[in-house]
C-alpha cells in the first residue's frame, strides 16, 4: 500500500506565491511519474503538472507559472505555484504512478483571492 500526504495549501492574494508537498510512503519500489491535478469546484479533475526523469509536463494554463520538481531520494514532488490567479482556486491532489498503479492523496486546498 502507498499512502500520500499533501502539504502547503492555504489563502492567498492574486499574485502571490505558494508551494505544496507531497511524501509518499509505504511499499514503493520505482516510481515511474509523480505530478499534481486539481479539482474546481463543479469541474472535473485535471492535470496540472508531471514530472518524470528528466521531463515535464504542464497544463497550458499554468506553464511559465508553475514549476514541478521531485526528491526521488525521499520520494517528495513539489509544486511552486507563482502569479497566482483566482482561477487557480481549486483542491490540488498529488498522483503517483508505479508504473501502472496510480495513487492518489487526499488533497489540499489552494484558494486565491482577488
Amino acid at each position: 500500500q502507498v499512502q500520500l500526504v499533501e502539504s502547503g495549501g492555504g489563502l492567498v492574494q492574486a499574485g502571490g506565491s505558494l508551494r505544496l508537498s507531497c511524501a509518499a510512503s509505504g511499499s514503493i519500489f520505482s516510481i515511474n511519474a509523480m505530478g499534481w491535478y486539481r479539482q474546481a469546484p463543479g469541474k472535473q479533475r485535471d492535470l496540472v503538472a508531471t514530472i518524470t526523469s528528466g521531463r515535464t509536463n504542464y497544463a497550458d494554463s499554468v506553464k511559465g507559472r508553475f514549476t514541478v520538481s521531485r526528491d526521488n531520494a525521499k520520494n517528495m514532488v513539489y509544486l511552486q505555484m507563482n502569479s497566482l490567479k483566482p482561477e487557480d482556486t481549486a483542491v490540488y491532489y498529488c498522483n503517483v504512478d508505479l508504473w501502472g498503479e496510480n495513487y492518489w492523496g487526499k488533497g489540499t486546498l489552494v484558494s486565491v483571492s482577488s
